[in-house]
């Protein structure tokens, strides 16, 4: 699979079968639209491109929304290019871009770059300039254009009955189950180990302070966790806090991770890092005492969550 954006020299030469969206999530109604996109191109020996926008609209077009969303860019490609996907076309979104009429997206990207015979739409799909056209207008463009139109149905989109508004609030509120569930896979971030104030090496659960990678990345309601990770090509499995350590009156939020039996130095590390479960609120102990009593007893709950899991 390939990557590629509206300035790249390496846009594909062969007719293929296109579907369109930010896709943020790739959730499993994501899914649902790109297996029938792949098996579309392969019985029709055409190839298969996802095209997608970059930075999100709302962030283009309503710079005051702060959305903060499922998938980075770099995340959005990982997850898309597991789904056995010919391109990505990154399409970058300006005001600019926004301003292009229905027929001169339809005419330049669709056609003269991605040289579309079969385009895969979501249901009541709208684009061009104020989002004037439709389904209707796309069929129009496809007859003259010489490409076919497929929607998917209402009734196949309340069949999955997902959205990644959904997801967002499923994370906002801390329902990590409800959120794997429409993502079909686990939420994660990534992020970078700085240093934090030690406080949890103080008191036997050291931890790796995790810089995340973008500012729009969504973090999950403040709360304990239990997660997962890799390092060194191993499962490592943890808990989280995300945060302002109230017992330590604490000013500046943290996403703070601690493994279990895992004494590795990974200051400067990489990590990706999975939700599995929440486990309870953030609070203000009255103690450090109470506190360590509480981390003991949330890293028993985490393991038995993981032992299930794994079960």
């Amino acid at each position: 699979m390939k990557v590629i954006t509206a300035t790249a020299h390496s846009i594909p030469q062969t007719p293929s079968v296109v579907t369109i969206g930010t896709f943020d999530g790739v959730h499993i109604g994501h899914q649902k639209i790109i297996k029938k996109l792949t098996k579309k191109a392969a019985d029709k020996n055409l190839i298969s491109v996802v095209l997608t926008f970059f930075p999100h609209p709302r962030m283009v077009l309503q710079q005051n929304s702060n959305i903060k969303l499922l998938n980075t860019i770099a995340e959005r490609k990982e997850i898309l290019s597991a789904l056995g996907l010919d391109y990505i076309f990154v399409q970058e979104f300006t005001m600019d871009f926004a301003d292009m009429t229905a027929r001169d997206f339809v005419k330049s990207i669709l056609v003269d770059q991605l040289k579309a015979k079969h385009i895969i739409i979501g249901y009541d799909h709208h684009f061009g300039k104020n989002r004037s056209a439709n389904i209707d207008d796309l069929r129009a463009f496809g007859a003259e254009f010489g490409f076919e139109v497929d929607e998917i149905s209402a009734q196949d989109v309340e069949d999955v009955a997902v959205s990644s508004t959904k997801i967002r609030n499923a994370l906002n509120s801390g329902d990590i189950q409800t959120a794997t569930a429409f993502l079909g896979y686990d939420y994660y971030i990534n992020g970078t180990v700085v240093r934090g104030k030690g406080f949890g090496k103080k008191m036997e659960f050291p931890t790796a302070n995790i810089a995340v990678d973008e500012a729009y990345k969504l973090i999950p309601k403040n709360g304990v966790y239990a997660i997962s990770s890799t390092y060194n090509d191993k499962v490592i499995y943890g808990m989280m806090n995300i945060g302002m350590n109230p017992t330590f009156d604490g000013d500046k939020k943290t996403i703070e991770a601690h493994f279990f039996d895992f004494n590795e130095d990974l200051y400067g590390q990489h990590l990706k890092i999975s939700f599995l479960d929440r486990l309870r609120d953030e609070r203000k102990f009255e103690s450090v005492d109470a506190l360590i009593a509480q981390l003991r007893q949330d890293r028993t709950n985490a393991q038995q969550i993981i032992a299930q899991r794994n079960a």
